[in-house]
């Protein structure tokens, strides 16, 4: 009479918490006994057949949105981006935020190169500290998490910009509907919807205040939460009567004040560099290995 053994695994010390080992099979293992399989019952053969037919196609639809989307299902959505958006204001050092120096390659009048030099960083904050109350109204849809803000001058000291970011409590759809009320009504090259200024005291741009203001820009980003704005005027703290968006200023043939002085180059310039850093940093972070 044959004996059957009995089938162990070698003894091992536990593995700790979250390791994975595999096991190689043993002799006994691979030379278990196999039961009798009985005979398929024909409807149940067809159920088994139902059962992979629709695995496929959910896995062939997964990989199919996956391709329209460009997005693998491991990648992260734009939930990801929204959330790592809205923190990154104390997640990341105030200088990733707003470099000390920003390149303006071609960013000046006529495609000349500029360089600005940050002056001062405003302590984060509400939204009311830097922006009219109208411009506070048209933002609330999106609501206001936090607000940061900067401000620079050029290499000659002649202008000054703030620069800030808006980061919102809204989701994709909200920040989208706003984006198209900014486009469709023009609310960018509206006056009274003009952001404030930064006057940071000891420095060049401290008589920077509302009456100085030359020319602005405002963009309401979708795929982050953020709204970018920055606005211009001179260093000397001369008032502008008329200020003008900066897309009126930087015009072929525009011969106003601001356009002539090349401040909404400015403000266009440092708000594009401040935009395009956050933009690659909320990108890393969300795409960040675990």
């Amino acid at each position: 009479m044959s004996r059957r053994r009995r089938s162990t695994r070698p003894g091992a010390a536990p593995s700790p918490p979250g390791a994975y080992y595999a096991y190689a099979e043993t002799p006994v293992e691979t030379t278990t006994r196999l039961r009798p399989v009985k005979t398929r019952h024909p409807a149940r053969t067809a159920a088994a057949a139902a059962c992979v037919v629709l695995g496929l196609g959910l896995i062939g639809g997964a990989v199919t949105g996956s391709w329209l989307t460009g997005r693998s299902a491991a990648e992260p959505g734009d939930d990801d981006a929204y959330t790592v958006g809205r923190s990154v204001w104390h997640s990341v050092p105030i200088d990733t935020l707003f470099p000390r120096t920003l390149k303006g390659d071609g960013a000046g009048p006529g495609a000349t190169d500029r360089t600005w030099t940050r002056l001062a960083v405003a302590p984060d904050s509400g939204c009311a500290a830097g922006l009219d109350p109208l411009l506070l109204k048209t933002l609330r849809p999106v609501g206001c998490a936090r607000m940061v803000r900067a401000t620079y001058t050029d290499a000659t000291s002649s202008s000054v910009t703030t620069v800030g970011l808006v980061l919102t409590e809204g989701d994709a759809a909200k920040m989208s509907a706003l984006s198209t009320r900014f486009t469709d009504q023009r609310l960018d090259a509206r006056a009274d919807l003009m952001p404030r200024t930064y006057p940071a005291e000891g420095t060049v741009a401290a008589g920077f205040g509302d009456g100085q203001r030359a020319s602005w820009t405002v963009h309401v980003l979708t795929e982050v939460p953020a709204v970018v704005f920055a606005v211009s005027g001179f260093a000397d703290g001369r008032p502008v009567a008329e200020p003008q968006p900066a897309a009126a200023a930087m015009a072929a043939g525009a011969t106003t004040t601001p356009a002539l002085a090349g401040l909404g180059h400015e403000a266009k310039g440092v708000a594009d560099r401040v935009e395009r850093t956050l933009r690659r940093t909320v990108t890393d972070l969300v795409e960040k290995p675990e």
